[in-house]
């Protein structure tokens, strides 16, 4: 750990929300009503190149891209990064404008930081909050945070061929799904379940791949945080809460004592 010193507050401000990793620095901060708005400017260290024909371009303007980062305090996070545009002088290019590349923010298109996903996915699987919940969280749509949930469960599936190595036994079912009632579209969505280890006794089934209709995206890594994590951190105190509480809710008072 590296001893505090004074420093500028855009460095501490960039050291606690920790927005060097995704190629920003903070240069003010306001909120607006329940969201918190950080202004960036993107770090570069010169003109960037045009993506078409590769030669270096000239100032134009800035424009600013607006993503959603991780909450903080318990409010959803916008960061606005200033990002600059340039001018492509080759007279062979088709291209006459571009922007700085932002690839190391966020994905092109995404309207969420890179690190969005991965607190998505966390929520997801170890603290089972719903996708609703990661909405309100976070601030952006159902549909935008379920979108990510998908593409983020996908890449997890189909980048590691290994996990699934172990599998002998598997279960099938498709299921009618929508968010809203009388949603467009079929709503099908096919669940393929991993029943080896229930076959053999050892641990509850888990889920493998959640299928809706074709998820296919082999370019992003996650760390897969292993089949008995859950296991490993069982709340037993929260479970034995919660079942004592609902024999209460039956009448009955239990006394639990630890197993000899």
């Amino acid at each position: 750990m590296s001893e505090p010193t004074s420093l500028p507050a855009s460095i501490v401000a960039d050291t606690i929300m920790r927005t060097i990793e995704l190629g920003v620095t903070i240069t003010d901060a306001a909120v607006d009503g329940e969201v918190t708005v950080v202004f960036c400017d993107l770090l570069v260290d010169g003109p960037d190149r045009c993506p078409s024909c590769s030669q270096a371009g000239a100032y134009r303007d800035t424009v600013v891209r607006t993503v959603t980062d991780l909450p903080v305090a318990g409010h959803p996070l916008q960061l606005r990064v200033r990002v600059p545009r340039y001018r492509c002088e080759s007279a062979s290019c088709e291209r006459e404008v571009f922007r700085h590349n932002t690839d190391r923010l966020a994905r092109p298109g995404w309207s969420t930081t890179r690190r969005c996903a991965r607190h998505i996915l966390r929520q997801l699987m170890i603290d089972r909050t719903s996708i609703a919940a990661i909405a309100r969280e976070l601030g952006p749509s159902w549909d935008t945070v379920n979108a990510i949930a998908t593409w983020a469960t996908t890449t997890l599936i189909t980048t590691d061929t290994s996990r699934l190595e172990s599998v002998r036994v598997i279960g099938v079912d498709e299921h009618r799904w929508a968010h809203t009632r009388g949603a467009a579209g079929d709503g099908y969505v096919t669940v393929i379940v991993d029943l080896t280890p229930v076959f053999d006794g050892t641990v509850a089934r888990s889920i493998l791949v959640v299928v809706w209709h074709l998820l296919i995206d082999a370019n992003a890594r996650f760390c897969d945080l292993g089949a008995d994590y859950h296991t490993r951190h069982i709340d037993t105190e929260r479970k034995l809460r919660s079942h004592i509480a609902q024999l209460a809710a039956l009448g009955y008072r239990v006394t639990v004592a630890p197993a000899a």
